[in-house]
């Protein structure tokens, strides 16, 4: 099963990511795919966070901040948080940022189970320069196309879990 979660900045999007990858691997090997890449002591306080948070759940982490496509081939479920901090990674260091939406696509077809986690930035009504706006668009666009790929999509807004798409599959794993 692949499974999609967006939502707003600190909403629990990890820590329930988390519960369901443990969840879909059963007693398989399940893999913590981190993308970001620290540039403050926030940044970092973040990601120790999140380490705590998983400790004895089984998870093998692998840093992974660009050419996601490499880990379509691990066997077992993969929990990749985030999709925006990838794109991210992938357009700010002048790289193609079509490169992390490719790299997605490949590994949701070669992927049994995944959960993919993404920001929702997309509710301010500023207007920002025009490479910010590329990328909103660009992260909406790859929030699209794994929306349409996985099994279900559930959004986080002040925890409250959302499903938009695959309630019935969910409730399997729930």
């Amino acid at each position: 099963m692949k499974i999609f979660i967006t939502g707003g900045c600190k909403n629990g999007k990890t820590s329930f990511a988390q519960e369901l990858a443990v969840k879909l691997s059963g007693n398989g090997p399940r893999y913590y795919i981190a993308t970001m890449v620290p540039v403050d002591d926030e940044d970092r306080k973040r990601i120790e966070n999140h380490i705590r948070d998983r400790e004895g759940q089984g998870f093998i982490t692998k840093e992974i901040s660009e050419d996601i496509a490499q880990v379509k081939d691990l066997e077992g479920t993969l929990l990749i948080d985030s999709v925006t901090a990838l794109l991210a990674n992938e357009m700010f260091a002048n790289r193609c940022p079509k490169k992390a939406f490719d790299g997605l696509a490949e590994v949701t077809k070669s992927t049994e189970n995944a959960v993919f986690v993404s920001d929702f930035i997309f509710s301010d009504a500023n207007l920002y320069d025009e490479y910010t706006e590329e990328y909103r668009r660009l992260l909406a666009e790859t929030g699209n196309m794994l929306a349409k790929e996985c099994d279900a999509v559930i959004e986080l807004c002040a925890t409250n879990r959302i499903i938009h798409k695959g309630g019935e599959k969910l409730e399997e794993i729930l």
